[in-house]
């Protein structure tokens, strides 16, 4: 008798099953995290001067935002203040969830008093420290908080486990309003008054006026290893960081592995994150070390010149209590205008780039993008004096000599329905207009254009941007942030790009992959990236005074063929304007 080699209908049953049970066990990996984030008024006192400032959940830094890497998170931002708000989660790529990115006027209208909105996106791909701030003028001056992306479950780091994870914010109090500071310098055309101190974790450290009991300690045990999560989420400077004796180990930035690489120094810009290893001494070491961030700034303007600290305490092996007698050891750090050590920095950044976590740099390039950043001038209105570089001008800066405007409305709203007219245009210079020697002497005539000009790349397209600083009223740094999309730092370098030679050097091996990166002052920085995120795309200046002048622009990312790679329909509950 012949016998099937068919499988029995029990037999078929079970694998089915077993196919059921292993889709079941993956989505289980994934889970759906809810937030709510209610954005209130808050009394907070620093410096003997109280102010009510704007927080969500009356906290000062706002909550942790924790997930795993493919998680959905569902945050529901509820307004209680009559100021317009909108959240960006900065650094998290909203693959085609645009509507979820949060600047006001780009992805969304913002959020009006008394109303809210539901931030609905899944983290692919992504793990590491990110953060969650304001995208509405300097509202994230006080409103802002941490990203915690941990691994997938029984994934670990590719660094030994540390005893103990810490997070380190720092950000920028000011003791009058943020909003009526900016308000007021967009009116004279003037500089912005400066922040009053630096905080870590919201306190600015015993350095400042009626603060010694306003300051942040960090308790730790001999011979232990913390994974210190660093974020600078200070409005407008550039900040060098350092442990007293004690060197660190940076393992990640911008939630990218690095190679690790040792240092006892480091610079974050605003809107970056870095991940460090701090491996304590393995005795008790009779002494307290001071934790000290103050700004790198090489501009003309007027600067918050002074220093935010913290305390490194050891805990006493018999427990004693006092560490009132211990010796306070202080941590040297590089010059304010300390240039040369930014470049060696950050040119220790390097992407793991091995199979687990591969470094996919485009190697060959569709378009290629000069653009020219930095500082310029707008006219005074007719019969009014100004407070800019002269008294018939205003302070501005640009991209490409175009100052970049909000619409009344949102760009991404006006792109998918098809209603652009009279919002943007899509003839954004894809290089200057007028070419001038950009790191030498500046033009006579510097006023910028205006316009809310914006550029289209068609899906996939390999992008090269070239981002070079300019002279005009001084050369600095700009941290360029870009929404949507991680990029690969291909080169940098002093003066004028050279397009003929600098691109031979360009590493497109190893390079570091960030969200945020600096343009050297009086030099350029090259970029590289896939354009596979459909949606509008902000691209801006981290410090927010100069994005307040206008240094941002916008990509329009078309869709793809595939379902998949196709900006989602706006959701129900999208604010209006």
């Amino acid at each position: 008798m012949a016998t099937s080699h068919l499988p029995s209908f029990p037999s078929m049953a079970m694998l089915f099953s077993f196919c059921v049970l292993l889709l079941l066990l993956e989505n289980a990996a994934a889970e759906t995290r809810h937030y709510t984030f209610n954005i209130n008024y808050h009394n907070v006192t620093r410096l003997c001067h109280t102010r009510t400032i704007l927080s969500v959940n009356r906290q000062f830094p706002g909550p942790r935002l924790v997930s795993r890497e493919g998680d959905r998170v569902i945050v529901k931002v509820v307004n209680h203040i009559a100021n317009n708000v909108s959240i960006h989660w900065h650094g998290v790529r909203q693959l085609t969830t645009g509507w979820a990115d949060g600047p006001s006027y780009v992805t969304q209208c913002p959020i009006q008093t008394n109303q809210s909105y539901i931030y609905n996106f899944t983290i692919i791909g992504q793990r590491g420290t990110l953060w969650w701030h304001a995208h509405i003028s300097w509202l994230r001056a006080t409103i802002y908080g941490p990203i915690i992306i941990l691994p997938k479950r029984n994934e670990s780091y590719p660094f030994e486990k540390p005893h103990k994870e810490v997070t380190i914010m720092f950000g920028e109090w000011f003791n009058a309003d943020p909003e009526a500071i900016i308000s007021q310098a967009l009116q004279t055309g003037g500089g912005p008054n400066v922040s009053d101190a630096y905080t870590i974790n919201g306190l600015p450290g015993l350095l400042y006026n009626c603060s010694s009991k306003d300051t942040y300690k960090l308790k730790v045990k001999p011979g232990k290893t913390y994974l210190l999560r660093l974020i600078n989420s200070a409005l407008n400077d550039e900040l060098f960081f350092s442990i007293a004796n004690h060197t660190v180990t940076v393992v990640e930035g911008d939630a990218i592995y690095t190679k690790p690489f040792e240092t006892d120094k480091l610079l974050i810009t605003p809107g970056q994150t870095t991940n460090v290893l701090l491996k304590t001494k393995p005795e008790f070491p009779n002494a307290s070390f001071l934790m000290a961030a103050r700004p790198y700034f090489t501009g003309q303007g007027t600067f918050d010149n002074s220093t935010t600290v913290g305390i490194l305490e050891y805990e006493h092996p018999a427990h004693r209590k006092s560490s009132k007698n211990l010796t306070l050891l202080q941590p040297s750090l590089p010059p304010i205008n300390a240039t040369g050590f930014v470049a060696n920095f950050t040119g220790k950044f390097r992407s793991l780039a091995n199979a687990k976590f591969p470094a996919n740099v485009p190697k060959t390039v569709d378009k290629k993008f000069f653009f020219a950043v930095g500082l310029g001038t707008s006219p005074c209105p007719k019969n009014t004096t100004c407070q800019g570089p002269n008294n018939s001008s205003k302070f501005a800066a640009s991209v490409n000599n175009v100052s970049f405007s909000f619409p009344s409305v949102a760009i991404l709203q006006a792109y998918y329905f098809g209603q652009s007219n009279g919002v943007y245009t899509t003839d954004f210079p894809t290089q200057p207009l007028i070419p001038f020697n950009y790191t030498g002497t500046a033009p006579n005539n510097t006023n910028v254009m205006n316009g809310t000009r914006t550029v289209v790349l068609p899906f996939n397209t390999s992008v090269e941007l070239v981002l070079q600083d300019t002279s005009i009223l001084g050369a600095e740094s700009h941290p360029l942030h870009l929404h949507g999309f991680n990029f690969f730092v291909v080169g940098q370098g002093f003066g004028n790009f050279d397009p003929n030679m600098d691109p031979t050097r360009f590493n497109l091996v190893d390079p570091m992959e960030r969200n945020t990166a600096g343009v050297p002052s009086g030099g350029w920085v090259a970029i590289r990236f896939f354009a596979d995120n459909p949606g509008v795309w902000f691209m801006h200046c981290h410090l927010d005074v100069h994005t307040s002048w206008g240094l941002r622009m916008a990509w329009i990312v078309l869709d793809g063929p595939q379902p998949n790679q196709k900006l989602q329909p706006p959701p129900s509950d999208l604010p209006q304007c």
